[in-house]
């Protein structure tokens, strides 16, 4: 006997409330700041002939947290921070690798 396979697809609506729609707009932008800041950083080593890893963009992550005009990092979640940093480690990786 045959194996059929069927293929099926869901679709999902995400239908957040107030908060957390603030929540999540908070959070994106936090992400594209550490996101930006560390590609700055990258970049700039990069113009040196100079490699920056991402267990120093997380030191720098920690860094940019006690800063008083970064403060505001420390209101969302720190894993999707780290997320945004292992996504660029994981850019240059593959870029390089090339």
């Amino acid at each position: 006997m045959k194996a059929t396979h069927v293929k099926r697809a869901f679709k999902y609506r995400f239908s957040p409330t107030d908060a957390q729609a603030a929540e999540l707009s908070r959070t994106f932008g936090c992400v594209r700041k550490v996101y930006n800041l560390a590609l700055a950083v990258r970049t700039e080593a990069w113009m040196r002939q100079e490699r920056v890893s991402y267990i120093q963009t997380s030191a720098m992550l920690t860094a940019w947290k006690k800063a008083e005009e970064l403060a505001y990092l420390n209101e969302v979640s720190s894993v999707p921070l780290q997320q945004a940093l292992r996504h660029l480690q994981t850019a240059f990786t593959n870029f390089f690798g090339k």
